[in-house]
Order: structure tokens, then C-alpha cells, then sequence
């Protein structure tokens, strides 16, 4: 096998090729493809024409080795921008695969709409859960997954709040079947159109506008009260520092105010949750659709870590003093790992210092005071103190 060569193509098909795409086109031997994509060729292709194998990844690696030659693959728009021209460089390196890139349809959306591209967060549900697509506000471009997208998309926004906010359904997008319908989420999660193309992408400006870039306020968290209070979740987020594509594992999650946290750092970052109590559970899921975060909520710690995936960071909120547990989740880091423990009682507080007196870290203890009337004055309310210990796997 020589290169790989991957054209990008849109729903006009040949006609909206530049002519590199179809002199690429038109000296393949083989081309790879979805049925969808291949049957947007002509006949001025006169390659065999090869479906992707089911499931494909794991094929991959092999899947080319009977072809003599460069392959050719044709890929939606950008085959860059969350298609398969990313995934065939990570299998096959970037010096053996050339990309031929068409319009996106992210960059078609904002074109009907007249959004700035950069101004538009890009989101895929291709694979994930449609719940990752909610958010406080701003404009996004939704990548869906297939017909039925719109409307849940619709009802989840609904449901957490957002129900004012403005869809834009475009199909077939830059073909000759294009189509555009505008509608508000509430009015789709009551009544969705039965007739969406499976290739759609939904453009969405979330209202109402309610983004915090900085830590949340505890009421905007569904909570019973069991959660990291946001002055100390402020300071336990620069504790646990976050880091691009990271994995947290929160231990005792709570209501999962952590977890939340930790993935809206935006840097790709995902966490498991933790959590005992079934009530509680529930509640972490709640907020993790609420944000629109990536949560896997599993059951106790340290029962449930099997299965798992590892994780690079671990927080422990609660439970401290259940026997063996901080030593599993010390065992369970990766060398460069980090922990994050925060204690309010006497007991939780001795097991930290002992371990910090034997592994070394760091050890803080927050003290912080609320304003709250007295009579006609004003009087320090103080919280309870957090003893907090973290250290890094060498």
C-alpha cells in the first residue's frame, strides 16, 4: 500500500469538487467510503468502490493491506473536523495520509445563519451522548447523529431550562434536497418534525444567556446540601488542576459539584462519579445533563472502581475513613497522577495528616466566615474548617 489519500465531498457530490479532489478522484484504484458517500460519485470514477468494514476501527489497521498502490477514501466535507481523515492519521501517521478538504458543514451552517465561524463552539453527538450538547448559552453548530437528534436535543434543552432557546435545523446541507427550519426548543420537544434527513446538523444559541466562566454558585447545582461549598471548590479545582484531556475520578461525589467543575474546565476534560446513595446518584446525573458534562456516575467506592476507566486525577470528598479506601485510590493512580483529599472531621483530618507525614504533599486547612445579620447588625457566621491534602505520583 502507498498513501492514503482522502478526498472530502458534499451533499452536491461531484459537482462541488475543486479539481484536485477530482484528479484524485479520477485516478483511484480503490475507494473507501460509507454507501452514502459512494454513491455520491459518477462515473467518472471508474475505482472499485469498497464499503468501510463494520465495526471499523479495529479493521483498520489491516484493512488496506491487499491494495496495491495509493487508497483513496471519501469523506463528509472536512474530513478533519471530527470525521475519519483524523482517525486515519492517528492509525497510520500524518506522513502517510494526504487530506483534500471540502467545505465543512460547520462552516456552511455559519454561513446561513451569518455566524462567525469562531464564534461558534462545534459539537458532535455523532458517538456521544446528545446530553454533551447542553449548554448555559451562546451558539453552537450540533453535529447529529442521525434523524431523531433534533428533537431530543430539543427536549433535553427543554428539561434543563433552556427551553427559549432558538434551533436552526439545516439538511443536506450545500446540496440540491438543502432545507432549513427554525423553531424554538420548547416548540420541538412538544411537537418535532417526523420528516428530519438523517443528514442534519441543528444550530443552536442557548437562552436564556446564563454562562459562568468562573466557579458556580452552590444554588445553581441541584443539591441536598452534601457538596463542596464554592469558596472551597474554588481552591480545590486549583488543587486538583486540571489539564487537557484529563480523567477525575470523584470519590464521594455528593451531588457531584467536582465532577462538574472539573469538566467545564472546556479542555476536554471528563470524570467518574462515585457515589453510594441511590438518591444522590440521580442528582449527579441530573447536573452532569444539566451542564451538558461528560459524568460516568457508578455506585460505591471502592466496590464499583473495577471497570473503570483509570483514572489520571482523583478528588475524595466523602468517605474518608472507610477502611482501605484512600489506600485503593492511591494505588489506583498513574505514575504523574495527583490526588486531591478534603476532610471536615477530626477522624478524616488525623488519616490525612498521617499519610501526608508518610507520602509527603502538601496540607492546607481552609478557614472561611459568611456575613449574616445579627439583630439590626451584621456578624461572621464561620464554616467548617477543610483540611485538604494533595500530592503527585512520581
Amino acid at each position: 500500500m502507498g498513501r492514503i489519500v482522502v478526498v472530502g465531498i458534499g451533499a452536491d457530490g461531484m459537482a462541488g469538487l475543486a479539481p484536485p479532489a477530482r484528479a484524485e478522484l479520477a485516478r483511484a484504484a480503490v475507494v473507501y467510503g460509507s454507501p452514502r458517500q459512494l454513491d455520491l460519485l459518477d462515473q467518472s470514477v471508474g475505482a472499485e468502490r469498497r464499503r468501510w468494514a463494520s465495526p471499523m476501527l479495529p479493521a483498520l489497521p489491516t484493512l488496506f493491506d491487499d491494495v496495491e498502490g495509493d487508497v483513496h477514501v471519501v469523506a463528509s466535507g472536512d474530513p478533519l473536523l471530527y470525521g475519519v481523515g483524523a482517525t486515519l492519521i492517528r492509525v497510520f501517521g500524518a506522513d502517510r495520509v494526504t487530506v483534500v478538504p471540502h467545505v465543512s458543514s460547520v462552516t456552511l451552517a455559519c454561513a446561513r445563519l451569518g455566524w462567525a465561524v469562531h464564534d461558534a463552539e462545534v459539537i458532535s453527538v455523532v458517538t456521544a451522548d446528545p446530553a454533551t450538547a447542553v449548554r448555559r448559552g451562546g451558539r453552537a453548530v450540533v453535529l447529529s447523529r442521525d434523524a431523531a437528534t433534533p428533537a431530543r436535543l430539543a427536549r433535553l434543552l427543554a428539561d434543563t431550562g433552556r427551553g427559549e432557546s432558538e434551533l436552526t435545523l439545516l439538511e443536506q446541507l450545500g446540496g440540491p434536497a438543502e432545507r432549513r427550519r427554525d423553531a424554538t426548543a420548547q416548540v420541538w420537544a412538544t411537537d418535532p418534525p417526523d420528516d428530519v434527513d438523517a443528514l442534519n446538523v441543528v444550530a443552536v444559541r442557548y437562552l436564556p444567556d446564563e454562562r459562568v466562566l468562573a466557579v458556580l454558585r452552590d444554588d445553581a447545582l441541584s443539591h441536598d446540601g452534601q457538596l463542596t461549598k464554592q469558596s472551597i471548590r474554588a481552591v480545590t479545582l486549583a488543587a486538583l488542576a486540571p489539564r487537557p484531556g484529563e480523567v477525575l475520578w470523584d470519590v464521594g461525589a455528593g451531588s457531584g459539584s467536582i465532577a462538574v467543575e472539573w469538566c467545564r474546565t472546556g479542555s476536554g476534560c471528563t470524570a467518574v462519579a462515585f457515589e453510594r446513595d441511590e438518591v444522590r446518584r440521580a442528582r449527579v446525573t441530573a447536573n452532569a445533563v444539566a451542564f451538558g458534562v461528560p459524568i460516568e456516575v457508578r455506585g460505591d467506592a471502592p466496590a464499583t472502581f473495577e471497570g473503570a476507566r483509570a483514572p489520571s486525577v482523583v478528588f475524595i470528598g466523602g468517605g474518608l475513613t472507610q477502611l482501605g479506601l484512600l489506600d485503593e485510590c492511591l494505588r489506583r493512580l498513574p505514575v504523574g497522577g495527583r490526588l486531591v483529599a478534603n476532610a471536615v472531621t477530626a477522624e478524616s483530618e488525623a488519616l490525612l495528616v498521617q499519610h501526608y507525614s508518610e507520602l509527603g504533599g502538601e496540607l492546607r486547612k481552609f478557614q472561611h466566615y459568611r456575613g449574616e445579620p445579627v439583630g439590626s447588625f451584621t456578624g461572621w457566621r464561620p464554616a467548617m474548617p477543610v483540611t485538604q491534602w494533595s500530592m503527585s505520583t512520581s
